[in-house]
């Protein structure tokens, strides 16, 4: 299977690298092959028919890359692990495999970021999203604070825009050019590969009622070397022998 390109052909050098740390994010539009998408929409259409009724604690749409063999053969596919180690550097760790469809009418999700050695910035912790059918900025589409990655802040919260205007963003800065940091919406088409720093603020806006589902997982890689509070991983998916995936699974 990882003979079969995920990716058509980019380009992640000093330029875009540049893009990445002055945002938080960086998106490639169209990255992904057409044999991607449609593979990934139907894994993805089958994490989301399991999910009602499923274990608590071990929901699909949480450890999806644990219930569908092509989720998990993307954990050490030559190319995923090529974008992850051009961002993080050869030394890195899988940290988890979650889907985030939007389907119709789904009311988005408010401003929030991750965590991850808040006091080392030497660590370092990507999440990579694949969103397979793309997105408009009014209908499922993400919201970024360019910069706001760069205060390494694992709680930020804000249910809506005029919540985080009035709180956290209320006159922050961008920390290299002295700005003042505003919310972009984001538009992109499908197979658009986004990468985001795990502290950067983000949310998404509701799916219109008549639109369909908007296709997203999301893989997560680390730098090892502090403990990973998002990490989602069963014991047994860690001792799993996972094509192209060896090294990559522990903790540290």
């Amino acid at each position: 299977m990882h003979e079969i390109p995920i990716f058509h052909d980019y380009t992640f050098g000093d330029q875009e690298r540049t893009v990445l740390d002055f945002d938080g994010h960086f998106a490639f539009p169209g990255l992904l092959t057409e044999d991607a998408q449609n593979r990934l929409t139907e894994s993805l259409d089958y994490i989301q028919s399991i999910i009602p009724g499923c274990k608590e604690g071990h929901e699909p749409n949480r450890f999806s890359a644990e219930y569908d063999s092509y989720l998990e053969s993307l954990i050490g596919h030559p190319q995923m692990l090529k974008l992850a180690r051009e961002v993080l550097g050869d030394e890195i760790r899988y940290d988890h495999c979650v889907s985030l469809n939007r389907p119709g009418g789904n009311g988005g999700i408010g401003w929030h970021s991750h965590g991850y050695s808040e006091d080392d910035p030497r660590y370092g912790f990507v999440r990579i999203f694949f969103y397979v059918n793309g997105f408009e900025a009014d209908d499922g589409g993400l919201k970024v604070v360019p910069g706001s990655h760069l205060y390494r802040d694992p709680k930020i919260h804000g249910a809506t825009d005029e919540i985080l205007r009035e709180g956290w963003l209320a006159g922050k800065t961008h920390k290299e050019t002295g700005k003042p940091m505003n919310i972009e919406e984001l538009s992109v088409p499908s197979g658009t590969v986004v990468l985001m720093w795990t502290h950067a603020a983000h949310a998404v806006n509701p799916r219109k009622p008549d639109s369909d589902t908007r296709w997203t997982v999301v893989y997560a890689y680390r730098n090892p070397g502090k403990d990973a509070g998002a990490r989602w991983i069963t014991p047994e998916f860690e001792n799993k022998n996972i094509p192209g995936a060896e090294g990559l699974m522990s903790l540290y």
